[in-house]
């Protein structure tokens, strides 16, 4: 708007006209004999008395024109007002001094604050308020009226007509704000066209992709914190909100979202001050993604308390390190989206305030208090943006974990290439990177490459050397014809047949030398050749794709094998018993037994778990699924289901603890023995009972044990146990 709509209408203005017929209006202050041989422009009120020796405190067309001025040209005449009156423009172009009621009153507040810091207003006042400011400035002080200046697009109805009420052609906006809230139309509208100067065309649809995709992930990763913070708390560890913690973490995770939040700190603050609306929502949305897409994802299992440090650090030492690391960016993001989505984030910062140690000083109001910080002030809303932390900045982590996702990202291409369900394992990953910083290939060689072969459910992953790319990938070139065609002309055939025939070798050579002379006409590879590496290997089980920009190749080996396709399967049994579980309503801490049938005369799901046992007692806290054939009689089914694994149907059930006994045990010591809680006894423990005047010594190991597949692996029933 600046350069081109705004730039051009000056550069071409037409005269103003600032007087208008008609009756209505701020009377024009100009008082003339009839023939305009005497004209007197009145400056204000006292100059209109010492003329006229009438004091008027009504400025309206009723009055003024009433009072007359002598003349001093023509004795016995009188000056009368002019009949015109201003065109409302001039009014709105005062606007600055007029407020102020300058220069009469208020000169040195005036002064103080003109220019303004910024005004906002439609596209449509280019023409007319932003300009007739303009004009009124330059003539009194040669100086724009305003820094910086705000212009918001017009909002459209879907059809892309002027919305009319007449029409009805847009939904009312109260249904909107009741169906989706207030917070999600602000974003939508925010994140659009409209602030950078566009038309939008309004779509509800628009508002419910907010909510689904910004909100609802918002909202489950907030969720997700609390119940996880409580199930610590359960467990006796106090949750405090500690930035040493969050400081001193290793976690490569951790430490990638903590200066990603830092950054987006930094970048807010840094273009709200430079007034570029526009380019903080598209940020702050996509962080909610990065937050609750990657971080969250990637170490659910680890906020759960399911996995411990590879440093040795135990399971709830790594969940109280995530949880606090979660928090901290949950606290710094609530505050940072508070002037954007007022409402929602209210709701997350009296969760989150009630944790911080100055929640405690909030009696009494403790929102008006001085200094407000979180916890002690009631609303987030009271809260300054927070600064940045320097100290966390970490370049290197961002990029390595922007080469993470890169690689996902492709490595689920492949994946959907080939048809391979995410369930079933791939042997390997190769991925071949262009000119990668050291950081980032140890990063994805090193901390990162656990989360890497997790999310693409890969058992081996290899970064290409250098020195090796040119067994992998062809580095193809190919001319700039925008920039080249003018220089080769009629050659340019010739030298894009020169270009595109080089080998790898040739091509990176000319790359990393920056320049490349073909037919007497020196190129400047930087920026007049256009390179991307392209898979060559050979072999039918390679599947690979590369990134649009051609810096990033993952290639998978594709092979099926036995291991990999049990591999699969026990994925899928994984993932039926979660269902089992979530449909029973058991909790994280709740522990079951696995049972699974199958139909006379099949093995399929029985041989996926016999190849596999140390992936289920990973998943499961040592609970390995076993036939149910092998079931106590006093197993009580918490829930059960007919499901297909691996193409073969399979009866699943889960059920809750209860000990095993010796086949041999007699009946009434059986029953009595599954009366007690597994969870209350330990292994090697020595139960003591008197049953009908018998007294029994019972040892676990030997009598009975804590669970069937316990039993099953002491007493070698099955040899994959």
């Amino acid at each position: 708007v600046k350069e081109g709509r705004f730039h051009n209408w000056l550069v071409d203005a037409r005269d103003w006209a600032v007087s208008r017929n008609r009756f209505w209006g701020t009377p024009i202050p100009i008082w003339a004999l009839e023939d305009l041989s005497e004209v007197v422009c009145i400056s204000s009120v006292e100059h209109l008395f010492e003329l006229s020796g009438v004091r008027v405190t009504d400025l309206h067309r009723e009055v003024v024109d009433e009072v007359t001025i002598p003349s001093k040209t023509r004795p016995g005449e009188v000056l009368r007002r002019v009949d015109e009156v201003f065109d409302c423009w001039f009014e709105s172009g005062s606007m600055p001094y007029a407020q102020k009621h300058y220069p009469f009153e208020n000169k040195e507040s005036f002064e103080k604050g003109f220019p303004a810091d910024f005004i906002a207003e439609g596209l449509d006042q280019t023409r007319g308020w932003f300009y007739t400011l303009m004009v009124l400035s330059t003539a009194l002080f040669d100086k724009p009226p305003f820094k910086n200046l705000i212009v918001n697009g017009l909002v459209l109805a879907g059809d892309g007509k002027k919305m009319s009420k007449r029409l009805k052609n847009y939904p009312d906006p109260r249904l909107v704000i009741d169906k989706y809230g207030a917070d999600a139309l602000r974003m939508y509208l925010i994140n659009s066209p409209v602030v950078r100067a566009e038309s939008l065309k309004f779509q509800e649809s628009g508002v419910l992709g907010v909510v689904k995709e910004v909100f609802l992930p918002w909202y489950n990763a907030f969720r997700f914190f609390i119940q996880n913070m409580e199930r610590m708390e359960a467990s006796g560890r106090k949750f405090v909100p500690s930035l040493e913690k969050v400081r001193a973490t290793k976690n490569a995770t951790d430490v990638w979202i903590s200066a990603a939040t830092q950054g987006l700190i930094k970048f807010v603050h840094q273009e709200m001050k430079a007034y570029r609306l526009y380019t903080v929502m598209p940020a702050l949305v996509s962080f909610v993604t990065q937050l609750t897409n990657w971080y969250v994802r990637l170490n659910r299992d680890r906020l759960k308390g399911m996995e411990a440090g590879e440093d040795g650090t135990s399971a709830e030492e790594e969940a109280e390190t995530g949880l606090q690391v979660l928090y901290d960016v949950l606290l710094d993001v609530t505050i940072i989206m508070a002037p954007f989505t007022p409402f929602i984030t209210e709701y997350f910062y009296q969760h989150l305030r009630k944790l911080q140690v100055s929640f405690k000083d909030a009696a009494n109001g403790g929102g008006s208090s001085n200094p407000v910080m979180p916890g002690k002030s009631d609303s987030v809303h009271f809260l300054k943006l927070p600064s940045y932390d320097e100290t966390r900045l970490n370049e290197d982590a961002v990029l390595a974990m922007s080469t993470l996702q890169g690689i996902v990202e492709l490595g689920r291409n492949v994946r959907e290439k080939r048809l391979i369900s995410l369930r079933t394992p791939i042997k390997s990953l190769t991925v071949v990177l262009r000119n990668p910083s050291p950081v980032v290939v140890d990063a994805i060689k090193g901390p990162l490459k656990s989360y890497i072969l997790s999310e693409l459910n890969a058992w081996d992953l290899v970064v290409v050397q250098k020195e090796n790319e040119h067994e992998w990938v062809k580095l193809s070139i190919q001319p700039n014809f925008s920039l080249l065609g003018k220089k080769f002309g009629k050659k340019m055939k010739a030298a894009k047949a020169a270009i595109t025939s080089m080998t790898h070798q040739d091509a990176v050579a000319c790359l990393e030398k920056g320049e490349l002379v073909i037919e007497g006409v020196n190129i400047d590879t930087k920026t007049e050749i256009v390179s991307k590496l392209a898979f060559s290997k050979d072999g039918d089980h390679w599947e690979a794709t590369s990134s649009p920009e051609g810096d990033l190749v993952v290639a998978v080996d594709c092979t099926q094998d036995e291991a990999i396709l049990s591999a699969g399967k026990s994925r899928e049994f994984m993932n039926h018993v979660q269902q089992l579980r979530k449909g029973a309503g058991l909790d994280l801490k709740d522990e079951v037994e696995i049972f699974f049938c199958e139909d006379e005369g099949i093995k399929s799901t029985e041989d996926a778990v016999s190849r596999n046992v140390p992936l289920f007692e990973a998943k499961f806290k040592g609970a390995v699924p076993v036939p149910k054939q092998f079931a106590s009689n006093w197993s009580v089914v918490i829930g059960s289901e007919l499901v297909e694994v691996g193409g073969s149907k399979v009866e699943i059930s889960i059920c809750r603890p209860a000990l095993a006994t010796r086949d041999t045990l007699e009946t009434d010591v059986s029953s009595y023995l599954s009366t007690v809680d597994p969870t209350s006894v330990t292994v090697g423990e020595v139960i003591k009972c008197t049953i009908d005047g018998t007294e029994h010594s019972l040892t676990e190991g030997k009598d009975f044990w804590i669970s069937t597949a316990s039993k099953m692996k002491s007493t070698k029933v099955v040899d994959w146990l």
